[in-house]
């Protein structure tokens, strides 16, 4: 009998992508796609309140940050201990522990694996390795070279009295940015000059909570390198926090490898992603994210449908062979 190729699949399909940008405008839509994303409780309002925390009992000030100092490690122990509590609590939820059993794990497989293809051979050990001796490393460097840009002069900086109404839609704004940049470094790590460095997240063919940070430290810096455009767009470094947090603990929560948290026959906070899940199963579709339609523009879109199966096929079947 064929293995069954999902285990489970989000009853929504086929997958949309945000109602923002399709013709002619669906403002209905949009209001509703922002409004389940935010509100009322979701990982991203979670990580709003957790950058607030962040700044206010574990980061410099701008005067002290103008000086490199043991605030650079303050940063780096603060990180390594939120995504380390993150991601080790819900491996232990969905993985360890398996509270809610395989019921809405996407891949029927069992998780984590062992082969000399891991660090350690040991995927568990490999990803955890790669999350906190790389990722936590890199992600820390870059918010503390921002911190002191913002504190010297280098980056410029917009604070509440700038201006509310900006202040605001930053944090709604990095999302779309973050679709953007990571549509076109994905990409670009799945060219022959540099899928090398990338293969490393892809060991993980299916993934956990530790998957999400898993790679090559070529990787990180381009992942964090994200956080480059605080270079050039006015910000709070509370923005600046929120921004490399989302990129860190977003990574966390949709690979975790199931579809949420259920309780009561309801789930009750969304978390793992089928759309990222599909592209470590199948590589070369969904590059991006839902938020902005760059693999549906360059038709390299999978909707979880077996028509998008078959689209999928179709399109690596025409390519060229090498």
């Amino acid at each position: 009998m064929p293995r069954q190729e999902w285990n489970h699949v989000p009853s929504s399909l086929p997958l949309a992508t945000n109602p923002l940008w399709q013709w002619p405008p669906d403002l209905s839509g949009t209001a509703r796609w922002y409004w389940q994303s935010w509100f009322p409780l979701s990982i991203n309002l979670g990580i709003v309140a957790l950058a607030f925390a962040a700044l206010a009992f574990a980061s410099p000030s701008l005067e002290q940050a103008a000086t490199p100092g043991l605030w650079i490690g303050l940063i780096w122990v603060r990180n390594l201990i939120i995504i380390a509590l993150l991601a080790q609590s819900l491996h232990l939820i969905f993985h360890t522990k398996a509270l809610q059993g395989p019921a809405h794990k996407y891949d029927p497989r069992p998780f984590p694996r062992m082969g000399r293809m891991f660090t350690f051979s040991d995927q568990y050990r490999d990803n955890v390795f790669w999350t906190l001796a790389s990722g936590v490393t890199i992600w820390s460097a870059y918010e503390a070279l921002i911190w002191w840009a913002m504190a010297n002069g280098l980056a410029p900086t917009w604070a509440w009295s700038d201006g509310r109404i900006w202040f605001l839609a930053v944090f709604f704004l990095i999302p779309i940015w973050e679709s953007f940049y990571f549509y076109w470094i994905h990409r670009l790590l799945h060219s022959n000059l540099l899928y090398r460095f990338h293969a490393l997240h892809h060991r993980n063919t299916d993934v956990g909570p530790w998957s999400g940070l898993s790679m090559h430290p070529f990787e990180h810096v381009l992942y964090f390198g994200t956080a480059l455009i605080h270079f050039v767009i006015p910000t709070h470094p509370v923005h600046m926090i929120f921004h490399l947090m989302f990129y860190a603990l977003y990574a966390v929560t949709t690979h975790t490898g199931f579809e949420g948290i259920w309780a009561a026959g309801r789930k009750r906070l969304h978390l793992g992603n089928f759309h990222h899940q599909m592209h470590h199963r199948y590589f070369e579709v969904n590059y991006g994210t839902l938020e902005v339609p760059w693999d549906k523009l360059f038709g390299t879109f999978h909707d979880g449908t077996e028509d998008g199966k078959s689209r999928m096929k179709a399109r690596l079947a025409a390519r060229p062979r090498s």
